[in-house]
């Protein structure tokens, strides 16, 4: 089988491919951009391996898709191509809008045209999956409520709005054009390769820095934390046995508090680096309360029944065997970060929403 993975220099993306190249026996094209957050260092354990391509390619751009689709020949795409920061989302939506919106929409046309043009039986086994958020669903009221297939879209940024966008356009493609589609929405992923503008990197490089750790309003809004590769088997087992016109929600079953996540992370560089920055007495010193971001959403927490049941999938990590292997990853891999942080991003506070 040939997947074509777009986004797949990216966090998530690259995980994808690292599991379908080293665990399967399938082929991947892997279609990115390369913008910020891209990074094909991530693939450097499989980049020479002769099941996978990488082709430069931007989704907005129609003629190069349908190049990649001609050339390639995939029998299913796997979407994780997206402008994915919230903070980022307030700063500047007019990236999430072109990206997450008019992108989706291209590829998909470009994916239909194709997939028109297939035999019948190469036709009735495409999909195309589309990866989006939990953060579609907006906020959590109740304490026991968990976010199901069936609940309702109240997204609250521009990120998540533009994901929910393109999640309608997804389930269109199939309505209206039959197009194979099946779409996923996840909770908070961590692990390796994680650009370090998220919470938990960003944790990790600023205490090794004795830089403070800042924790958005009060720090008890509430996560559900799913490991990268816990997630990348999941997305593997949707577009290889899900089923057309399905919703597979997948989360992590690790419901914590971002204050909670932060003095983890404090905890573990006491135990594994006791030797701290000048002036630093403790890790938890570092920690800094800032102002919120504007509609915070307080809880998001995921309810993966459906796709520990239909398909047999549940995450292998808990949060704190994941967040250890995390923390320990970084430690062990400054050259990769060090170089990331060379380019654009400089840890700066984003999506202040002045």
């Amino acid at each position: 089988m040939k997947i074509l993975v777009t986004g797949g220099a990216g966090f998530i993306g690259s995980a994808v491919i690292r599991h379908i190249i080293n665990d399967t026996q399938d082929s991947v094209i892997n279609v990115d951009k390369l913008t910020y957050a891209g990074n094909l260092e991530s693939l450097d354990s499989i980049s020479s391996n002769d099941r996978y391509v990488f082709e430069q390619v931007d989704i907005c751009d129609r003629l190069a898709l349908d190049r990649v689709f001609a050339l390639h020949k995939p029998d299913a795409v796997m979407h994780l191509a997206a402008e994915s920061h919230v903070d980022r989302s307030i700063d500047g939506p007019a990236a999430f809008i072109e990206t997450n919106i008019v992108g989706t929409y291209i590829l998909l046309d470009a994916a239909r045209s194709y997939w028109n043009k297939m035999d019948s039986d190469k036709k009735t086994a495409f999909r195309f999956h589309h990866i989006s958020t939990d953060e579609v669903y907006g906020d959590l009221e109740g304490t026991d409520d968990l976010f199901t297939e069936e609940t309702s879209y109240e997204p609250s940024s521009p990120y998540s709005a533009s994901k929910a966008s393109s999640d309608h356009l997804v389930r269109a493609w199939l309505r209206t054009y039959g197009l194979p589609t099946i779409v996923t929405n996840c909770s908070n992923n961590y692990g390796p390769f994680h650009f370090p503008e998220k919470l938990i990197p960003l944790m990790i490089l600023n205490a090794l820095d004795g830089k403070p750790l800042p924790v958005y309003g009060d720090g008890m809004q509430i996560r559900d934390w799913l490991f990268v590769e816990d997630h990348a088997r999941a997305l593997y087992k949707v577009v290889t046995e899900g089923k057309v016109g399905e919703t597979y929600n997948i989360g992590g079953h690790n419901e914590k508090a971002n204050i909670e996540v932060v003095k983890t992370i404090c905890t573990l560089l006491e135990e594994l680096v006791p030797t701290k920055p000048q002036g630093v007495a403790q890790y938890l010193d570092l920690i800094t309360y800032v102002k919120d971001r504007p509609g915070h959403d307080v809880r998001y927490a995921i309810d993966a029944a459906k796709i520990e049941r239909e398909l047999g999938w549940k995450p292998q990590e808990t949060f704190e065997s994941g967040i250890r292997k995390t923390v320990e990853w970084y430690l062990n891999n400054k050259e990769w970060w060090s170089r990331v942080l060379d380019g654009s991003y400089s840890r700066e506070r984003l999506g202040g929403g002045e």
